[in-house]
């Protein structure tokens, strides 16, 4: 059990180090030219959480994501206890992961965020993400568990670019997020709005979950 909760925690981590990084990255070497940041930004998180949920869905099931915890919790596949514990692990580490990534780039660790993602579409934007993630985690366990993985980084990869949010669709992520001042935070009066459309996608899917 610790196992799992270490993983939870690394794999969370280790994600938005991927995220914010490859951001960093990307905006610094796309010359002002966002297609080209967003592109590598899309790529790198995509091939991470790759290796991520190929590497540690075997030790915790490599959720990396409140939302996924919570869905297995509703199925009864994963207690309440360790459900929340699960979550702990996850927000905790999308904090460390964000820090390790300012650290790696000489930045301030701590930083708030002032890019603007606001409005209406970006909520519902966030609706459509995370019930597309969602969907295709738990139809995927079901009909393509071996190919899970895949299906899950190709989804937020392809997300980052039919959305007008760039797929967040992960509370844990979102939180994080707002206290990294790059290419890909989000103010913090943006929050709301993203956990609005995340949270009403959670509620509209609970009662097709468990079918799933």
């Amino acid at each position: 059990m610790r196992a799992s909760y270490v993983a939870e925690f690394v794999g969370t981590a280790f994600l938005l180090a991927v995220i914010t990084g490859s951001g960093i990255a990307g905006d610094a070497l796309s010359q002002g030219h966002q297609g080209v940041a967003l592109l590598a930004n899309s790529l790198a998180t995509g091939a991470g959480l790759l290796v991520l949920l190929s590497v540690l869905g075997p030790v915790s099931g490599a959720h990396l994501n409140p939302l996924v915890s919570l869905g297995f919790m509703w199925r009864g596949e994963l207690s309440i206890r360790m459900g929340l514990a699960y979550m702990a692990c996850q927000f905790s580490g999308a904090f460390a992961g964000v820090l390790g990534a300012h650290a790696m780039y000489g930045m301030p660790l701590l930083q708030l965020s002032s890019r603007s993602r606001s409005g209406l579409p970006m909520m519902f934007s966030e609706f459509v993400s995370t019930i597309a993630l969602l969907a295709v985690v738990f139809l995927g366990l079901r009909h393509a568990r071996a190919s899970v993985p895949l299906l899950v980084a190709c989804t937020i990869m392809t997300g980052y670019w039919f959305t007008s949010s760039t797929f967040f669709a992960n509370p844990a992520v979102t939180l994080a997020r707002v206290f990294s001042d790059t290419f890909v935070g989000i103010r913090p009066e943006d929050l709301l709005l993203f956990a609005c459309g995340q949270a009403l996608a959670m509620l509209a899917l609970l009662p097709f979950i468990r079918r799933m």
